[in-house]
Parts: structure tokens; C-alpha cells; sequence
């Protein structure tokens, strides 16, 4: 019999599947409702979980042997953070393992808006020719990029734009991003002025209660008329009403959206009559050299288990270590 209980809330790739399954019992819930993880959760030595599912207090509350929670991907929002490391228990990510994938989506979605390419699609598969006198697109070369978070994707989106398109980056971000900066002549500048300068406004930051709605009525009025606006984040961070108003008025010229205030996202969400919004289901990080990459956080798991120190913790469990082992 298997020593470990893994619980995985969802299936992931077979590279990660594997590892787990040499070493452990991997266990599925039936669905992802609180009281049927509550109780999978029982006797779990490890939860691993996806975008979708949350680890709630009450989940790890139950849990006396749980040693570690693993993220795969990156953002944590739906981890207590605090129950966790209370408890002892290790948080753990992916946090290069998507990169790549989002930050082509993000420059996706530029290149899709600026030259409108799902309208005439759409307009072409109806026998409409003609709108090759009517769509009249835009050219990208030495626009202003606007980044909000020059973490890793943003730092990435930059970099490609920069170099394919020779845009000039301008970021706005409460941790010094100099040494990232530096490489692709990205000038740092204050957060009314990221938005007021932007031709393409594109947001890299994680859901916290501080950057909820960050991107409110107030600072879209203060884009350009001609700005597009790209969220390949987290939906929470853009007050949904406010963008559509914003898309009615003229405030900005479109949006680019991987991401919503409720996900799933309705088929009656408002934004999504808009010809000039490109949207796509939180789907920026589902390649397959990303999902493959992100089925590793079991790497991490296992670490935890055989009772090493994690490569990449989310959270400090014992405040005397320093570095993980190697």
C-alpha cells in the first residue's frame, strides 16, 4: 500500500500524474462542493489543486496529516494562505511554468484587436467580402505599451513587444522591476500615467482585496479614446459594469479578456456583445508545454513529503530556514 494520499481536485497532465501515482494514492473527488472536499480531505497528506475548487480553512482544518498544498499554476487566491502556514503546511506554485504560454496569449489578443481579426472572421463566414473596405485595422509598430505588474508575464509581454514591434514600454509596479527594466528600455512611471500614456493597457497583477477593481470607472475615463485594454490575469481586477459603460461611451476603443468577475463566465455577460472585445475562456495558460510544466508542481509535492524543504513555497512554515534544499 501506497504511504501518501494525494488529493487532486482535477486531472492534469500524465507528466505529473505519473510522478504521483509512482509514489502515492491519488484520490478525485466526485465534485468540487466544500463538503465533499471536507471529507476526501480527511485523510489527505497532500491537496493539489487547479484554477478551478477552493482550500478553505474548513478543508484544512480536517486534515491533521496535510503537509502541503500545491498550486498548479501560479495565483493563490483560492488557497488560505494563513490557515496553512498556521497550521504548518506548505504552499507551493509553479511560477514560471506558464510564462511563456500567457504572454503570447496577451500579445494574441493585441494583434487580434489591432487588426480586428474576429470580426472579419465572423464577417467572411457569412459571405461578407466586402468588409475588406470596411474594417480598417491598426498597426502595432511603436505604439505605447502600458504594463501594469513587470513581474514574470508582464516582464515577458514587454520583452516581445518591445522586440517584434519596437513599442516603447512604460509600467507601473510597487516592486522595483529595474534589473527587467533595464533590458528592454522599459521606463517606470506612476500609475495615472501608465494610463493615460497607454495605447494598449495590459494588467499582470495578482487578485488581492487591495487590486480588486483596480480598473474602475475613474481610471478607464483616463485612458485614451484610442486604447485597448488586455486582462489575462484575474477578472476581479476590472470592475466589469464600469468597462462596459466605458465600451459604450467611447471611453476606450476595446478589450482583450481572458478573464471575468465570475468564471464561468454566462453567455449573457454584457461584454461579450461587443464587436470590439476579443474573448477567450481563462484559457491563456492551456498549452501543452505549459500544462505540462504546471503537472510538476508534484515535483514540489514530493519534496514536501519526503521531508525536504519545497524549490518554490508560496509561504514560510519554519521562519529559521532560509533556502529550500537543492
Amino acid at each position: 500500500m501506497k504511504k501518501f494520499k494525494v488529493l487532486l481536485y482535477e486531472e492534469m497532465a500524465e507528466a505529473g500524474t505519473c510522478l504521483l501515482q509512482e509514489n502515492c494514492q491519488v484520490i478525485y473527488p466526485e465534485s468540487l462542493d466544500e463538503e465533499v472536499l471536507i471529507q476526501e480531505a480527511k485523510d489527505a497528506d497532500a491537496i493539489i489543486v487547479r484554477a478551478n475548487g477552493r482550500v478553505s480553512k474548513a478543508i484544512i482544518d480536517v486534515a491533521p496529516r496535510l503537509k502541503v498544498i500545491g498550486r498548479h499554476g501560479v495565483g493563490v487566491e483560492t488557497i488560505d494562505i494563513e490557515a496553512a502556514t498556521n497550521r504548518g503546511i506548505w504552499v507551493v506554485n509553479t511560477p514560471d511554468a506558464n510564462t511563456e504560454s500567457v504572454a503570447e496569449h496577451t500579445v494574441g489578443l493585441i494583434v487580434a484587436l489591432s487588426k480586428r481579426i474576429l470580426e472579419a472572421d465572423k464577417a467572411i463566414r457569412k459571405g461578407r467580402f466586402e468588409v475588406r473596405y470596411e474594417y480598417f485595422g491598426q498597426e502595432i509598430l511603436g505604439k505605447t505599451l502600458g504594463i501594469i505588474g513587470l513581474g514574470r508575464i508582464g516582464g515577458r509581454v514587454a520583452e516581445i513587444c518591445h522586440q517584434a514591434f519596437k513599442m516603447k514600454v512604460i509600467y507601473y509596479d510597487e516592486i522595483d522591476r529595474s534589473e527587467v527594466a533595464k533590458k528592454i528600455a522599459a521606463r517606470n512611471v506612476s500609475f495615472k500615467e501608465v494610463l493615460k500614456a497607454a495605447d494598449y493597457l495590459s494588467l499582470h497583477i495578482p487578485s488581492t482585496p487591495r487590486t480588486h477593481h483596480l480598473i474602475g470607472e475613474k481610471e478607464l475615463r483616463l485612458m485614451k479614446p484610442s486604447a485597448f485594454l488586455i486582462n489575462t490575469s484575474r477578472g476581479p481586477i476590472v470592475d466589469e459594469r464600469a468597462l462596459v459603460q466605458a465600451l459604450e461611451e467611447g471611453w476606450i476603443k476595446g478589450a482583450g479578456l481572458d478573464v471575468y468577475e465570475e468564471e464561468p463566465a454566462s453567455k449573457d455577460n454584457p461584454l461579450f456583445r461587443f464587436p470590439n472585445v476579443v474573448v477567450t475562456p481563462h484559457m491563456a495558460a492551456h498549452t501543452h508545454e505549459a500544462l505540462a510544466a504546471m503537472s510538476l508542481v508534484a515535483e514540489d509535492v514530493l519534496r514536501v513529503l519526503s521531508g525536504k524543504s519545497p524549490k518554490y513555497p508560496v509561504n514560510r512554515v519554519n521562519p529559521k530556514e532560509t533556502a529550500p534544499d537543492t
